[in-house]
């Protein structure tokens, strides 16, 4: 069953005088459960594919469906809720708030569903022994190395028990034994039953995934199963 329906999905920018057409009538499908990694060169509308299924974004033409809602009939107010509720995002550059805790970054999320503050912690507490850092709730960004970092980002994805993963070169700026790590984390979600997006440029990050969406010039040319 389809988690994530794309359906002939088009995004126009407008720069200077010129229309550039980052997406090409796209459409796609991944499964509840699946691990499906979105690959393509820079410039090849990969991002911008990620950022509309994680609804940052809006295609100018097309239509997504996620968890059977049509999110792009949403309105703007109610956008925020269906990304906090539904999708995780892991990001290269981790996007934690270097003024605040470890945990604290892990409670945002929360914050935002307005969850009282003793069941905040004790979730985003959870979520941090679950990637490896119980011991590290009371630290800042900076006192972390950089797989710390991306374990922190990866348990604030997950502190919403959302359905979806969507991670977008999340081993980008980390080391190879590091990336790996992180990676492995990442395969153990799925094998749990979360429904995980991995966007990459790079062929052997993609090729851990059960399936590849090659996407070239902003139209997908290849979705078949990757072979591992």
């Amino acid at each position: 069953m389809a988690l994530i329906e794309v359906q002939r999905v088009s995004k126009t920018y407008r720069l200077g005088d010129a229309n550039v057409r980052a997406l090409d009538r796209v459409s796609a499908t991944i499964a509840a459960g699946e691990f499906v990694a979105i690959i393509g060169p820079s410039g090849s509308g990969k991002s911008t594919l990620m950022h509309i299924l994680g609804c940052l974004d809006t295609p100018t033409e097309g239509a997504v469906v996620i968890d059977g809602l049509v999110v792009t009939s949403a309105s703007a107010r109610e956008l925020p809720a269906i990304r906090n509720q539904k999708i995780g995002f892991v990001f290269q550059s981790f996007n934690l708030l270097p003024k605040l805790t470890i945990l604290q970054n892990v409670e945002l999320p929360l914050v935002y569903s307005g969850i009282a503050a003793p069941e905040r912690a004790a979730r985003a507490h959870a979520a941090l022994a679950a990637v490896g850092l119980g011991d590290r709730v009371r630290h800042r960004p900076s006192q972390l190395s950089g797989g710390q970092n991306q374990r922190a980002a990866i348990a604030r994805a997950l502190v919403n028990s959302p359905k979806i993963i969507l991670a977008d070169e999340p081993t980008g700026n980390l080391d190879t034994a590091t990336g790996a790590t992180v990676l492995e984390l990442l395969h153990e979600l799925h094998r749990q039953g979360r429904t995980i997006a991995i966007v990459t440029h790079d062929p052997d990050i993609a090729a851990v995934a059960q399936r590849q969406i090659m996407i070239r010039d902003g139209r997908i040319v290849d979705a078949a199963a990757a072979v591992c």
